[in-house]
C-alpha cells in the first residue's frame, strides 16, 4: 500500500476506498492532492484486484473545492498548469475502467462537486450540500462542471445552480438527479460499500464493457454510440462469464464469475 500526505487508500475484497485527507480545510484541492490522486488512480486502473473504487472525504466534508489560499499566490501561468492538472485527474476518474462511487459525506462544492460528477454513482449523506459557487468569487467552474452538470441534470437546472452559485441539499440533489441515493449521516460509506458489492456480484467483464460503452458513447452521435455499444455486447457473448451466467440462470443458482 502506498503512503501519501493528502489521501488515504485502502483495498479489501475487491473494493478500494480512496479518502481525500485534508480535513482541516474540508479536503480542499491542492497541487499535492492532485498529484497524489492522479498517481493512485493510475495504480487502481492497472490493478486486477480492484473491482470498484469508492471516493470519500475525511472529517466533515467530501471536498470543498480549491485551496483558495494556494490559488491566490499563483501567477496566471501557474494557475493554468494547476487547472490543467485538475482537469486531467477528474477526467481520469471518469475514464477509469472500474465503476467509481462518490460517497458524499459532507459539502461537495466547486472542484469537489466536479470530482463527484465524474464518478459513476453518487451517494450523499443527509444534510450534505452540493454546488458550484464559483460565480460568487467572480470566476466559473474550471474543471468540467459547466459541461458535466448540464449533461447530468439538464441545462436549465444546471444554469440555476451555476448562475446563482447557491448549493442544493442532498434531498434536492436527489430530486434533480444529481445524486442516486440519500442516506442518514454517518451511513454513506456503508451504503457505498453495499452498492459496490452489488456491482461486484455481476460479471466483471460485463461491468467494465458496460462502463466503457457509456463513457465512449456519450461523446458520439447516437447512431455511432449504439454501434459501439453493440460491439461491446457481442464481445461479452464470447466470454466464459457469459456461459456461466446463462447456465446459472437456467439452473437457478448463483453464478461463479471468473472474469474470463
Amino acid at each position: 500500500m502506498r503512503t501519501y500526505r493528502t489521501i488515504l487508500s485502502e483495498s479489501k475484497d475487491g473494493i478500494c476506498i480512496l479518502t481525500l485527507n485534508r480535513p482541516e480545510v474540508y479536503n480542499a484541492i491542492s497541487r499535492e492532492l492532485i498529484a497524489e490522486l492522479g498517481d493512485e488512480l493510475a495504480a487502481v486502473d492497472e490493478s486486477a484486484d480492484v473491482k470498484v473504487l469508492i471516493v470519500t472525504g475525511a472529517g466533515k466534508g467530501f471536498q470543498a473545492g480549491a485551496d483558495i489560499r494556494e490559488l491566490s499566490k499563483m501567477t496566471p501561468l501557474k494557475l493554468l498548469r494547476y487547472n490543467e492538472s485538475l482537469v486531467r485527474v477528474i477526467a481520469a476518474v471518469e475514464r477509469l475502467r472500474q465503476p467509481v462511487i462518490a460517497a458524499v459525506n459532507g459539502p461537495a462544492l466547486g472542484g469537489g462537486l466536479e470530482l463527484a460528477l465524474a464518478c459513476s454513482i453518487r451517494i450523499a449523506a443527509e444534510g450534505a450540500l452540493l454546488g458550484l459557487p464559483e460565480v460568487k468569487l467572480g470566476i466559473i467552474p474550471g474543471a468540467g462542471g459547466t459541461q458535466r452538470l448540464p449533461r447530468l441534470i439538464g441545462k436549465g437546472r444546471a444554469y440555476w445552480m451555476m448562475l446563482t452559485g447557491d448549493p442544493v441539499n442532498a434531498e434536492e440533489a436527489l430530486r434533480l438527479g444529481l445524486v442516486n441515493r440519500v442516506v442518514p449521516r454517518g451511513e454513506v460509506l456503508t451504503a457505498a460499500v453495499e452498492t459496490a458489492r452489488k456491482i461486484m456480484a455481476n460479471g466483471p467483464l460485463a461491468i467494465e464493457l458496460c462502463k466503457n460503452a457509456v463513457e465512449i458513447g456519450m461523446d458520439l452521435p447516437l447512431e455511432h454510440a449504439v454501434q459501439y455499444a453493440q460491439k461491446n455486447c457481442v464481445t461479452c457473448f464470447s466470454t466464459e462469464d457469459m456461459k456461466e451466467g446463462t447456465a446459472a440462470f437456467i439452473e437457478k443458482r448463483k453464478p461463479d464469475f471468473r472474469g474470463r
